[in-house]
């Protein structure tokens, strides 16, 4: 038989742009980043620089390896040591992007019908979550309590035994299309709800105008109780002819496709950036970077591109990706206690025909 086994490759990350740039100007930003954007990116926490410096050493042979030897073989290889941090690293990110996409679709979601929604924030709140990202679980929050508040309202019976319940997978971007800070949800969730009796029932159809007014409403009052923003400002913002809020979702997602559901799940989780799309001048101090469909551009000093970079790092043990409802840890812990985690629920549409639903 063929031998389909694929060949390990050392990688050579110093010979990249976006290595080159962090190596040739750290030193520079760290001595001037206190006088020039502390006002726009927030201060530079502590942690973001050990991720740096990290990243300077992952996948470099001369900071450290580990020999990998084939018992049967004795062929070896060496493997240099990796950072593992989130978003700075592109390498050790993208690996938890396809072991995320993997883990999610493997473990956590059913077979069932599922929908991708986004929740994004007007820009005058961005601010906030920028300079306290602790207000980032609370944004989350927000976001499923609404979805919550809308399956709560479309499911529940008279005389149910036990009240309907979604699942949903909630996680936190911080990132525009030119690395501008911008704080929304991409949620994945259960187009429908499960019932206790093994028994899955689809969403009707609904307008999502109702849905970002609730998440409008839940803003507010989040940020009112921490003190963030005043009731003047909430009455301003109530008066705009558009409010900055929006709620997107997607096409429904069938179950079986499952490689629909697993790009779905990385994307999710992708990182803040792409290397492709960049180009770093190193005689000019700049970084070229490509909008995603590759029509338009933007030109940064590469100091400026640096500190957009770290407002995206997330702190040490920060959750950037959070399970409610259905997929809860904790609703997944006691289905398997009780071994029924794996049951297959029967899955009801709602009345009318398919189409209208879709």
């Amino acid at each position: 038989m063929p031998d389909i086994s694929q060949v390990y490759r050392q990688r050579n990350p110093e010979t990249s742009q976006y290595y080159q740039c962090v190596e040739d100007l750290f030193e520079t930003f760290e001595q001037v980043y206190d006088d020039r954007f502390p006002k726009q990116y927030g201060f530079l926490r502590p942690y973001v620089k050990k991720v740096i410096y990290r990243y300077l050493d992952c996948g470099v042979l001369k900071n450290g390896f580990a020999r990998v030897r084939c018992g049967d073989c004795g062929h070896e290889y060496l493997l240099a040591f990796s950072c593992k941090r989130r978003h700075f690293c592109p390498s050790c990110h993208q690996k938890r992007v396809v072991e995320f996409g993997e883990w999610l679709c493997e473990e956590v979601l059913k077979a069932v019908p599922h929908r991708h929604f986004v929740f994004s924030v007007p820009k005058i709140l961005r601010k906030y979550f920028l300079y306290d990202r602790k207000l980032l679980s609370g944004l989350s929050r927000c976001g499923w309590d609404t979805l919550k508040i809308f399956f709560q309202e479309a499911f529940t019976e008279k005389g149910a035994v036990l009240p309907p319940n979604a699942g949903g997978i909630v996680a936190i971007q911080s990132f525009g299309d030119f690395l501008g800070f911008n704080p929304h949800l991409h949620i994945l969730c259960s187009d429908g709800c499960f019932y206790g009796e093994g028994t899955f029932r689809v969403s009707p159809r609904f307008d999502t105008k109702p849905i970002e007014e609730v998440f409008r409403h839940k803003i507010f009052k989040f940020l009112l109780s921490k003190g963030k923003i005043t009731d003047e400002l909430v009455d301003m913002v109530m008066k705009w002819r558009h409010s900055g809020f929006n709620v997107f979702y997607g096409e429904r997602i069938q179950p079986g496709d499952e490689k629909a559901m697993e790009n779905l799940a990385r994307y999710i989780v992708r990182a803040s950036f792409s290397q492709e799309r960049m180009t770093y001048i190193r005689d000019e101090s700049k970084v070229v970077y490509q909008s995603k469909d590759g029509k338009s551009e933007k030109v940064f000093d590469a100091l400026e591109w640096l500190a957009a970079m770290c407002s995206h790092v997330p702190n040490k043990g920060e959750q950037m990706v959070r399970y409610y409802g259905y997929y809860s840890n904790v609703a997944r812990g006691k289905r398997k206690k009780a071994e029924e985690d794996e049951l297959i629920p029967s899955i009801l549409e709602p009345e009318g025909s398919s189409k209208d639903h879709a």
